[in-house]
C-alpha cells in the first residue's frame, strides 16, 4: 500500500464528494490501482442488488468498480440504526471490525486509497464511530474539505482539529473549496497566513461553479416526485435559474435568463402557448428548460395539444402553489449523481486544468 487518504469536510455541503470523484479521477493517472471506501454510509441505495451508501455507488458507477462493491460500504446506515447501538442490539465494535477489515482488504488491493468521510469530525459519535475515531482506526492523514471564507474557515477547522488532535489523526491539510473566483488569490494568502504556524497545508480547491450546485431537470422531477413530459432528452439538462410567469406574457418573454425553468400557473393559457411556440425557436431553446405548471384549473384543452406537439419538457402539479415550488427548488441541494454527465466532465476538466495532485501527493507521502 502507497497511500492512503481520508476525506473529511468542516460541515455539509463542502464539496466533499466532488473532491473524492476529482482525486480519483487524477490518481487513476498516477497509480494503477486507485480504491474507494466510505466506512459509515448514512444514505443507503442499491446498487446491483446489494445495499451501499449513494456516495460509494456513484464512485462504483463511474468508475467501473462494481467487482469491489462490498469492500467499498462495508456500514450502511439504516432508520433507527443509532437507536440500535445505544441499546445494544448493534455492536459498534461489529461495525468497527467491517470497517477495518474492508479497508485492510482494500490496501492490499489498492496503490492509492479514498477514505471518504461522512461529513464533520464529529458525525458517527453516537455509533463510537466518529469519522476522527474512523481515520484513527484506519491510520489514515486528513484532508479537511472548508469552504471558501476566512473566518468561518478558521473557525470551523479549529473546531475539526480539536477532536481529530484527540484521536491522535494527522490533518496534513486543508482543501478551501469553492472559492470566488474574485477573491480567489486573497482568501488564500490570509488562510495561509492563518496556519503557516501550524503543521498542515492550505490547498485550493474549485472556484465556486454555479453549474454544479444546480439541479437538472430529472433532479426536480424526482425532488416534487412528478412526472416529466415532453422531450426527455433534456433529462439531464442543468437549470440555471428558476422563474415565476407572473408579469405580461411579453414580459416573461424578455426577462428569461439563460437555461430556465419557469414557473407557469395552469390558467396562463397564453403564456404557456408562447412558451411552447418559442421552444421551437434556436434562439430561445437555449433559455427555456422546461415548464413546471401548478394549479387547480386544468389546462385548457388547446393549450394542452399545443404543449405536447411542441415537446417542450414540462411538469403539472396541484399539490403545490408557485410559492412552495419556487422555495423547494432553490433551497434543495442538488448532490451529483452518474447521469450528471455534464457536470462529472466539468469536474474532471476542473481537476485537470486548476488542482496539482502531485503537491497533494508528496504531502500525503508518508502515511
Amino acid at each position: 500500500m502507497e497511500r492512503k487518504i481520508f476525506i473529511a469536510a468542516t460541515g455539509q455541503n463542502t464539496g466533499k464528494t466532488t473532491t473524492s470523484l476529482f482525486l480519483f479521477h487524477l490518481a487513476q493517472k498516477k497509480y494503477q490501482r486507485v480504491g474507494f471506501i466510505k466506512p459509515v454510509g448514512p444514505k443507503p441505495t442499491l446498487l446491483h442488488g446489494r445495499e451501499v451508501d449513494k456516495d460509494a455507488a456513484l464512485i462504483a458507477q463511474v468508475f467501473g468498480l462494481g467487482k469491489d462493491l462490498r469492500l467499498m460500504s462495508p456500514v450502511v446506515l439504516r432508520p433507527g440504526s443509532t437507536r440500535q447501538v445505544v441499546d445494544g442490539a448493534l455492536s459498534s465494535d461489529d461495525l468497527q471490525h467491517r470497517i477495518v477489515e474492508a479497508c485492510a482488504e482494500l490496501e492490499r488491493k489498492c496503490d492509492f486509497l479514498i477514505i471518504e468521510g461522512a461529513g464533520h469530525a464529529g458525525v458517527g459519535s453516537v455509533l463510537r464511530l466518529s469519522n476522527a475515531r474512523i481515520a484513527s482506526m484506519l491510520n489514515a492523514p486528513v484532508l479537511m474539505v472548508t469552504g471558501g471564507g476566512l473566518g468561518n474557515v478558521v473557525d470551523s477547522v479549529s473546531m475539526n482539529m480539536a477532536l481529530f488532535e484527540k484521536e491522535g489523526v494527522k490533518v496534513r491539510a486543508i482543501l478551501a473549496n469553492k472559492l470566488l473566483p474574485e477573491k480567489r488569490d486573497q482568501t488564500l494568502d490570509y488562510l495561509r497566513r492563518f496556519f503557516i504556524d501550524q503543521p498542515l497545508h492550505v490547498l485550493a480547491g474549485f472556484d465556486y461553479h454555479p453549474v454544479l450546485a444546480n439541479p437538472t431537470l430529472r433532479r426536480v422531477a424526482h425532488l416534487l416526485e412528478l412526472h416529466l413530459y415532453g422531450n426527455r432528452r433534456d433529462l439531464h439538462r442543468i437549470i440555471n435559474h428558476v422563474q415565476i410567469g407572473a408579469a405580461s406574457t411579453q414580459r416573461v418573454a424578455e426577462m428569461l435568463m439563460d437555461s430556465t425553468l419557469l414557473i407557469v400557473t395552469s390558467s396562463r393559457d397564453e403564456l404557456l402557448v408562447t412558451m411552447a411556440n418559442l421552444y421551437q425557436i434556436p434562439a430561445y431553446r437555449s433559455k427555456i428548460v422546461g415548464l413546471l405548471i401548478p394549479g387547480i384549473v386544468p389546462v385548457g384543452s388547446i393549450t394542452q395539444q399545443i404543449l405536447e406537439r411542441s415537446n417542450i419538457p414540462y411538469m403539472r402539479t396541484e399539490m403545490h402553489t408557485t410559492a412552495e415550488l419556487y422555495r423547494i427548488i432553490t433551497e434543495d441541494v442538488s448532490k451529483l449523481t452518474v447521469e450528471d454527465t455534464e457536470k462529472l466532465a466539468l469536474v474532471r476538466g476542473l481537476a485537470e486544468e486548476t488542482f496539482d495532485f502531485d503537491a497533494l501527493d508528496a504531502i500525503f507521502s508518508d502515511n
